[in-house]
């Protein structure tokens, strides 16, 4: 006889874990999170994390044996009208169905959460005193314990604005562009806004904030100049999977504590910039 104690949790109940863990109430309206596919019945024994559900990603849960994906950006966040296996998603979905591989996404709702995506960021950069940088709106189901989207921390020791793209580029993943920064070089920076992901809409609450810094992805050209001009916060600008990868080994973490499972991290660098020259050199 199976001693249950020791049998592997199934899809359902990881399912069930991470639904409380990161309720789909806390998503955005436009955000797809949840179980994308996959039985609930098959036991899990190992599990991949990993920030883009993409062939190349996939292709690491098959070779590991896992028998569940946790994503966090969505593999279907736009509507489809096929899975044709001649379409990129469609391959994807069949590959992950006939190898018996379910998927599950954790986006918005794990942006907000407390702990969440941006508190990974305060960790690997020594911040203190954390707070929301934008806190869940009273009322709204995230409302309250600290939730929001990013964070505001103070760092460790004051450094310039130099000093501190350099120890953010040793601390957070390596990617073919790195860390960039927009403002001057020698500016003091003693507090610092993080956010995990796209952060051009979040500008305006970090300079209300009044922070020296906001590190962040994906920043554009003309918002940054107009920060910049109105006397906003130095700009630090990461590649994407950089700024959500350091979640990964906190959701691992926290698999392994719930359940009896092998939860891996995928280091896999999902960021489409591969290639990184300085012009005139």
């Amino acid at each position: 006889m199976t001693d249950t104690a020791d049998a592997p949790p199934t899809v359902r109940d990881v399912v069930g874990a991470l639904d409380a863990r990161f309720p789909h109430a806390w998503a955005e309206q436009w955000d797809r999170v949840g179980l994308v596919l996959g039985e609930f019945d098959t036991p899990v024994r190992t599990i991949l994390c990993v920030v883009d559900c993409v062939a190349a990603t996939v292709e690491e849960a098959v070779a590991v044996g896992a028998d569940l994906i946790v994503a966090n950006h969505p593999l279907l966040l736009r509507g489809v009208s096929s899975l044709s296996p001649d379409t990129s998603k469609g391959r994807l979905v069949h590959r992950l169905i006939k190898a018996g591989v379910a998927v599950y996404t954790a986006h918005t709702n794990a942006d907000v959460a407390n702990p969440g995506v941006a508190d990974s960021l305060v960790t690997r950069l020594d911040l203190v005193n954390p707070r929301p940088l934008l806190p869940a709106a009273p009322g709204s189901p995230a409302a309250g314990d600290g939730r929001g989207f990013g964070r505001i921390g103070e760092l460790a020791a004051p450094m310039t604005l130099a000093e501190l793209t350099s120890f953010a580029a040793r601390r957070l993943p390596a990617t073919a562009g790195g860390v960039r920064a927009a403002g001057d070089p020698e500016r003091l920076i003693r507090t610092l806004a993080v956010l995990g992901g796209a952060g051009d809409s979040f500008l305006s609450a970090a300079a209300a904030a009044g922070v020296d810094a906001y590190l962040c992805a994906d920043l554009r050209h003309h918002p940054v100049s107009e920060n910049l001009a109105a006397g906003g916060p130095a700009l630090l600008d990461v590649a994407h999977w950089a700024t959500e990868r350091p979640w990964l080994d906190d959701l691992a973490g926290w698999l392994r504590a719930q359940f009896p499972v092998t939860a891996l991290v995928s280091d896999l660098d999902t960021d489409p910039w591969t290639v990184h020259a300085v012009s005139g050199k």
